[in-house]
């Protein structure tokens, strides 16, 4: 990181900073909000999002401006005097990229350029999320950020392009946590409204649930990491706390990190997991089936750990939940 010195008042050294969230009506971005209340309370909260996949209009006292990134004049009305933005809207998976290519290229894109030009603009901080996607096959194990960028797919691809814009903008004018996220799973509730996504392990657990044929892409042995959304929002709650010394001291520029799990089982394997507890706590047996896989340049690693080393160590984060106990949650609660 670089000293400088920007013309935006010393807001991150007061009691009370500002941190706005886009995505807030989202699956991550709820949590991040809810974890930001819980963990500090008299925090000023600025909630957006433009409902392409929101599902709730409040989060406890927050409520979530209906506003696009895409919309720049609009969005720097709401992001005024934001101390750190935490970027979190974002179209995500492969399908819905491929399905919606100039969607995902403004959003991803556009969207993104427009969140990072107000920080430079200001010298607010900016918390951004990446994919594994952006790697391609993986180059060794355990995987770091520093490895090269090979992205098979369009997200893949509109997130690289995500992250070079920050690593550009943030040079000598503000603060950037990027993270290389690993594959969600898990649920978590919003004022009684559950909040979750169909990540491969909550499709699994949904189908269990309703007496469904778990479907496993062939050949099954591909290796996944994977990492609890609780687990992902105190990642970027400690990333916010971070940001805020580094905007007293003048910090500019990028830190990457690595968020994942412990795990990185095969889908094959987490299906039987899945399939035995729903035996247990459902009573219920499901199959297992191998199907045809469509996606005929997904990486077939049979490992996929990851080097969390940097946000044990600077952050001092850790995940939590494991994928056992959190299957066996997710049905005991669908039981």
């Amino acid at each position: 990181m670089t000293e400088a010195t920007t013309d935006r008042d010393e807001a991150a050294t007061d009691d009370e900073p500002t941190i706005a969230i886009t995505g807030a009506a989202g699956y991550i971005g709820s949590r991040v909000v809810q974890q930001l209340q819980t963990t500090h309370p008299d925090w000023n909260l600025r909630a957006l999002d433009n409902y392409y996949r929101g599902q709730v209009e409040s989060v406890g006292e927050t409520d979530i401006d209906h506003v696009d990134i895409r919309d720049r004049r609009r969005l720097e009305e709401a992001f005024e005097g934001a101390d750190i933005v935490l970027h979190l809207a974002a179209v995500s998976g492969v399908d819905d990229c491929d399905e919606n290519p100039d969607l995902a290229y403004e959003v991803n894109v556009t969207g993104t350029n427009n969140v990072a030009w107000f920080c430079r603009k200001t010298g607010a901080g900016l918390v951004f999320p990446f994919s594994m996607a952006v790697l391609g096959d993986p180059e060794q194990f355990p995987i770091t950020a520093d490895q090269s960028r090979d992205p098979f797919n369009w997200y893949g691809r509109t997130k690289l392009l995500g992250e070079r814009a920050i690593e550009s903008f943030a040079d000598g004018a503000f603060p950037a946590h990027l993270f290389l996220k690993s594959n969600l799973y898990g649920d978590h509730a919003v004022d009684g409204t559950v909040v979750s996504k169909p990540t491969v392990i909550n499709f699994f657990v949904e189908r269990a649930t309703a007496g469904e044929p778990l479907t496993v892409y062939e050949p099954g042995t591909q290796s996944r990491n994977f990492v609890h959304v609780k687990d992902v929002a105190r990642a970027y709650v400690r990333s916010a706390e971070r940001m805020l010394t580094q905007l007293s001291n003048g910090d500019t520029g990028t830190e990457t990190y690595e968020i994942a799990g412990n795990e990185d089982p095969s889908v094959m394997a987490v299906a039987e997991t899945v399939q035995d507890l729903a035996r247990e706590e459902l009573d219920e047996t499901v199959d297992v089936e191998l199907i045809e896989n469509p996606r005929s340049d997904e990486t077939m690693v049979e490992d996929f750990a990851v080097d969390t080393s940097k946000a044990n160590e600077v952050l001092e984060w850790e995940a939590r939940h494991t994928v056992e106990e959190s299957v066996r949650d997710l049905l005991r609660r669908r039981a």
